[in-house]
């Protein structure tokens, strides 16, 4: 019995993820665009009305400025950690950057004026829980990847 193995002639392409930067970064400038050219380095302006909705109750629902970013940042947290299940050369460099992301909050919140509202804050909170699902989603994958005996 015999059996004829075909090996492929040339290599083939290896799929590469594209590298994509930390989504956080867009509420990140969204919020200084705003705080700085509209707000004037005010954290109040966060607080104001973007639109009211009537809601079934008859009960307005105010919808701030504050928190349409916070829906920002939310969509952008969820897109943050999907990227996070791709393990790659990429994913390492995505990790830093969002790390980078995350340090560029904490200084700002600490040192600008116009971030001292709890709006900037929450999007703070968002970067830390993109750094830390990002390594906790990368090791819990690699250790899937490796097998000890």
């Amino acid at each position: 019995m015999t059996e004829t193995v075909m090996m492929p002639t040339g290599r083939a392409p290896r799929r590469r993820g594209s590298f994509v930067p930390p989504l956080l970064v867009i509420p990140f400038g969204l919020y200084n665009v705003v705080a700085f050219l509209f707000f004037g380095s005010s954290p109040l302006g966060w607080g104001q009305g973007l639109m009211d909705i009537a809601m079934v109750s008859g009960t307005p629902w105010a919808i701030t400025a504050g928190d349409f970013l916070l829906v920002i940042g939310v969509l952008m947290l969820f897109f943050e950690v999907l990227k996070s299940t791709n393990s790659g050369r990429n994913s390492i460099v995505e990790h830093m950057l969002s790390m980078v992301l995350f340090v560029a909050f904490l200084i700002e919140f600490f040192l600008v004026g116009a971030a001292a509202s709890s709006v900037f804050f929450l999007l703070m909170v968002m970067a830390l829980i993109d750094v830390v699902a990002g390594f906790t989603v990368s090791i819990t994958s690699a250790g899937r990847d490796v097998t000890m005996n």
